[in-house]
């Protein structure tokens, strides 16, 4: 099979579309998938430039989501048929024809998608789910602030919290982007390059602030995101684009009684994966047959052209996914 593999660390040049051995017939538990598409992930872009291994056990070549066929299944694999087309959250891999994943993993294509844009779902649909309302319990009435609100993630924030009935305030780097933001849901925008996040939320909030915040950025946004956190309020930190380090002040955390949740979905054991799929099956998937969610997908680049498509997603000239037809 054809997989794109990182030569060694470095720009968007390194990767290079290689024949390589097919993967290894499904062991128990296990299914192979016949790859339509992947999406561009952040998370590939760490790993080209050397900053964010594989975990152990898993494909090396880049690609946390696939959609496809399912070609082979392992013993004791329930409710998955050779042909069957599928979604799949993966710890690694996606970027090749062939990927061998965990059954848990594997949800069914929603009614309604089709195969090439069902890629653009597993990675934002079990994030954002996972992270909002399994960890930070996001609830009705509540304000939610979305860093980053036309990336994948942000796109598809926006619109499970405004299906939940929440109150969306989203930042983004521009004012096309943030109308995009607004046709999704968003009922604020901010502009982060113009103008003050925390005072603009304390301003939209009656200066309460915001319940609770998905932020992709880490450290470098970590103080105001704790600023601009409504007592009792949840910050959810899914990224590490400006940092890893950073100081806190426990002291204003315990006066507001906040919570800083930190989390990983790529190195989680499988049964936690398998546990947010089977949710975002329960809960997510009629959302996205209603019409009532939809996945973003900015465009759709050849596998072979994978180097331009990590270059749209570092320079941020995307709205939603950018996804890798495979076949």
């Amino acid at each position: 099979m054809r997989a794109v593999v990182v030569e060694q660390p470095g720009g968007p040049d390194v990767l290079r579309l290689v024949e390589v051995p097919d993967p290894p017939p499904p062991a128990p538990g296990e299914v192979v998938l016949d790859v339509t598409a992947t999406a561009v992930n952040h998370a590939d872009i760490a790993q080209r430039e050397g900053h964010y291994p594989p975990p152990p056990g898993t494909p090396p070549y880049p690609g946390l989501e696939c959609s496809g066929r399912v070609r082979s299944v392992g013993a004791g694999v329930d409710g998955l048929a050779a042909g069957d087309e599928v979604v799949a959250l993966l710890g690694g891999g996606g970027y090749a024809e062939q990927v061998l994943v965990p059954a848990g993993q594997v949800m069914p294509l929603p009614a309604g998608i089709d195969l090439v844009t069902g890629a653009a779902l597993p990675e934002v649909t079990c994030t954002t789910w996972s992270n909002l309302f399994l960890l930070a319990g996001l609830r009705p009435g509540e304000v939610l602030l979305v860093h980053g609100g036309a990336s994948g993630i942000g796109t598809m924030a926006i619109q499970l919290a405004h299906a939940a009935g929440a109150r969306v305030v989203v930042t983004a780097g521009s004012p096309e982007k943030l109308r995009r933001c607004h046709e999704l849901g968003a009922d604020v925008g901010i502009d982060y390059r113009n103008e003050d996040f925390v005072a603009r939320v304390r301003e939209e909030t009656g200066g309460l602030g915001a319940d609770v915040v998905l932020d992709n950025m880490g450290a470098s946004y970590l103080a105001r995101n704790l600023d601009v956190l409504a007592p009792n309020g949840r910050l959810a930190v899914i990224g590490m684009q400006g940092g890893t380090r950073a100081e806190i002040d426990l002291g204003a955390m315990l006066r507001k009684r906040v919570a800083l949740l930190v989390t990983s979905l790529r190195a989680r054991p499988h049964e936690e994966k398998a546990a947010i799929c089977r949710s975002v099956v329960e809960h997510v998937w009629p959302l996205v047959a209603a019409g009532e969610v939809r996945p973003i997908v900015d465009r759709v680049v050849p596998l072979a052209q994978v180097a331009e498509a990590h270059r749209v997603v570092e320079a941020s000239e995307h709205v939603g996914k950018v996804l890798l037809a495979v076949r």
